[in-house]
């Protein structure tokens, strides 16, 4: 698929929101550190699940897909089996596009005592990892980058200190060092490579901590050990025994995407009537902050079921800073309110899979909408008049996503070049679609 073309339609049905890949993922690299057996229910399937998916294999752990379960058993790994680790020949992992496969499954690799290449693919390739060149090396682990880029070659084994880190950029540096010395501190860190009877990260500047709030809340449903959270400005680690058995499986069901679902409920909002289940309302995922956002541009909002209905909508302001990825949907929102919205954190966008503010503030303006960029708040002109448009998804999937929910109640058809760039995170988004009245 290289280009797709949204009508105006009016949406109604039910749909199912897709599962979480921030879930996913975090499952996929709880599972490999916890050992045994994991169950995982309503699994993800997009791009940077099968990311993760195939990372775990290269670290030793068997896959199987089995009716609407995939089953981890991570008994044999390579963080499990200390004779699996006496082969140093160097070791290759693939994170496709995935930021978060990136961060996280670094320094997870730099716990053991081999070389690891670790490259990727498309704009991943762009984004920064200099992070990694800063701190594994405080880590007793010895790194080569292509100029604080991909590829990266690292040699453990790791030792977690003490370590400061800055939490400005993104958590997912931070998410990635939680699970790394969560292990460290396990019974079953047969490297001895950790002398002392604790470690503390401490952080500063830290955005978008629900995200953090998730890493902690998988930790803690597969018994990893957990740190001292204080106030989100130091972790701290100890030494205790926990629960480790390998023999009991652990059954863990993936929440619903309340990322990608907040382009459906925007939807609602714009365009028709349409219930979504699988979503949990009491999740710690950051972006169920749309519902903040459609409440306060004056939609109507049912919680059992869900449900948003818009009408006339109203400009709002919201600050998007610690929900980065909530700026392609609230701008769609914003374009179809009265008045200027005000949305904050548009620092947070550059380094996404495009520079997403520049994308938004690019294609939408074909679609005859005026954003202006002034320092840190993005303002969205509402216009009565969106217009049907050939626009480019810029290879980013919320960017496509956006401009086909924004493309509902447009004056025209509205076709969207690089439309497949959804396969990152929601395959079936146009065939969602199409399943409550969208014209494809």
């Amino acid at each position: 698929m290289s280009s797709v073309t949204i009508h105006p339609s009016i949406i109604q049905g039910v749909l199912k929101a897709p599962a979480s890949k921030s879930c996913m993922q975090r499952a996929c690299a709880a599972a490999l550190l916890k050992g045994g057996k994991t169950i995982i229910h309503n699994y993800g399937v997009s791009n940077d699940d099968n990311a993760a998916i195939e990372i775990i294999k290269q670290f030793g752990a068997s896959v199987l897909f089995e009716n609407d379960r995939l089953i981890i058993d991570a008994t044999n790994s390579k963080f499990q089996v200390p004779n699996s680790n006496n082969n140093h020949s160097p070791l290759t992992i693939n994170c496709g596009e995935s930021g978060l496969s990136l961060r996280m499954f670094t320094p997870i690799a730099a716990l053991l005592n081999q070389q690891v290449n670790i490259t990727g693919s498309g704009s991943l390739l762009n984004r920064p990892a200099n992070f990694f060149d800063e701190i594994l090396p405080q880590l007793n682990v010895v790194v080569e980058s292509n100029n604080g880029k991909l590829p990266l070659t690292i040699t453990g084994p790791l030792k977690a200190n003490d370590i400061t880190i800055d939490g400005s950029l993104s958590s997912q540096f931070l998410t990635g060092l939680l699970f790394t010395y969560s292990n460290s501190f396990s019974p079953l860190f047969w490297r001895g490579a950790v002398s002392e009877a604790s470690a503390i990260i401490q952080v500063k500047n830290l955005k978008s901590k629900p995200y953090i709030d998730l890493t902690l809340k998988v930790m803690q449903d597969f018994s990893l050990n957990i740190p001292v959270n204080n106030n989100y400005t130091e972790f701290v680690f100890t030494n205790q025994p926990i629960s480790q058995s390998t023999n009991q499986s652990i059954n863990y069901t993936v929440e619903g995407d309340w990322s990608n679902a907040a382009f459906l409920l925007v939807a609602c909002a714009i365009a028709g009537n349409i219930t979504i289940t699988g979503l949990d309302t009491n999740s710690t995922q950051a972006d169920k902050a749309i519902l903040q956002a459609l409440k306060s541009c004056g939609c109507d909002i049912s919680y059992t079921p869900l449900w948003v209905r818009g009408g006339v909508l109203s400009c709002f302001s919201f600050d998007a800073t610690d929900c980065p990825d909530l700026f392609p949907p609230l701008v769609a929102l914003a374009s179809y309110c009265n008045g200027t919205s005000s949305i904050k954190g548009v620092s947070r966008l550059q380094h996404k899979e495009s520079n997403r503010a520049f994308s938004l503030q690019q294609e939408f303006a074909k679609m005859g909408v005026e954003i202006i960029l002034n320092d840190d708040i993005m303002l969205v002109k509402g216009n009565s008049n969106i217009k049907g448009a050939i626009v480019d998804s810029n290879n980013d999937h919320r960017i496509a996503m956006s401009c086909a929910v924004a493309a509902l109640k447009a004056n025209g058809s509205t076709t969207i070049l690089n439309a497949d760039a959804i396969n990152k995170s929601y395959p079936n988004f146009y065939e969602d679609l199409k399943r409550v009245g969208v014209s494809i």
